[in-house]
């Protein structure tokens, strides 16, 4: 499992480093980062897995999420993925931000021809997974996830179908119900089938309707985003939940938006919620 390392920082007493290999799974060159905490020095340490949203890359968070500081006090690995695959050939619409290239939507494609590089899910889920237990002194028995937007999606779903791997889940601003949000609706029809019974398999509403569990969850969300109300709807995660019997903690950030400004502001609170669950 070769890796090439692009770059590697000292930041907070650990290294902040960027990676490339070929990926089996999406076959493409895949790059993401990794931050590994001073910790690791004398032994593994837990990771955090951090999805970003549309349009992103690994680099959006690791400039502007905040992170470090904290993670290195903490002694957690934070692990940033891209978004999609990426690449000359690589099927893509040119101009459509909820799709294609930055837009993959942590999912795994069913259509031509976006099946043959749009793996995203067995890439976070499987592969990754297996360069950070080869390449780094990463504990793989202690994970947690956690994600923006469309990345916020993709970790509550990662949680509920696997909660054999991760401890704990958190998400700013998620799309809750992607089949049928207004920005994703469209993306979950080209990847997967317009009636396709897949695409439930991405949306953490109806997997927990049918019948996937989490222990907790936490979500921020701020009332001034302009995807509030068409695109993310958190009540609908919470009336799921609800019904479920999964505690939640979902909480309405007053006059905070969509941006790294939002993300940036409570990222200590998700890093000391990660914590307290991947430290035992």
């Amino acid at each position: 499992m070769p890796l090439d390392t692009i770059s590697t920082a000292k930041s907070h007493g650990g290294t902040q480093g960027v990676y490339r290999h070929h990926s089996r799974t999406t076959d493409t060159a895949m790059t993401f980062a990794v931050f590994t905490p001073p910790q690791a020095e004398t032994g593994r340490v837990p990771v955090l897995w951090y999805l970003s949203g549309l349009t992103c890359t690994h680099q959006n968070a690791m400039d502007k999420a905040e992170y470090r500081r904290l993670a290195s006090e903490l002694g957690l690995m934070i692990v940033l993925p891209d978004t999609s695959p990426r690449g000359p050939g690589v099927p893509d619409e040119e101009g459509n931000w909820q799709f294609g290239s930055g837009a993959g939507f942590y999912l795994d494609a069913t259509q031509k021809p976006f099946d043959e590089n749009y793996q995203m899910y067995s890439y976070v889920a499987d592969e990754l997974p297996g360069y950070l237990a080869t390449h780094f002194p990463a504990d793989m028995n202690r994970q947690g996830v956690m994600g923006h937007s469309m990345g916020g999606a993709g970790a509550l779903c990662l949680a509920l179908r696997h909660p054999e791997l991760y401890r704990s889940c958190s998400a700013f601003a998620p799309i809750t119900q992607p089949t049928t949000a207004d920005w994703s609706k469209p993306a979950f029809d080209k990847y997967l089938g317009a009636s396709s019974r897949a695409q439930r398999l991405y949306d953490p509403t109806r997997l927990i309707e049918d019948g996937k569990r989490f222990p907790e969850f936490l979500v921020d969300q701020g009332t001034a985003d302009p995807f509030l109300d068409t695109g993310l709807r958190p009540r609908l995660l919470e009336d799921a939940c609800r019904h479920a019997g999964i505690p939640l903690r979902l909480n309405m950030r007053e006059g905070y938006d969509h941006s790294y400004n939002f993300i940036s502001t409570f990222m200590d609170d998700h890093l000391r919620w990660h914590a307290e669950r991947l430290q035992a």
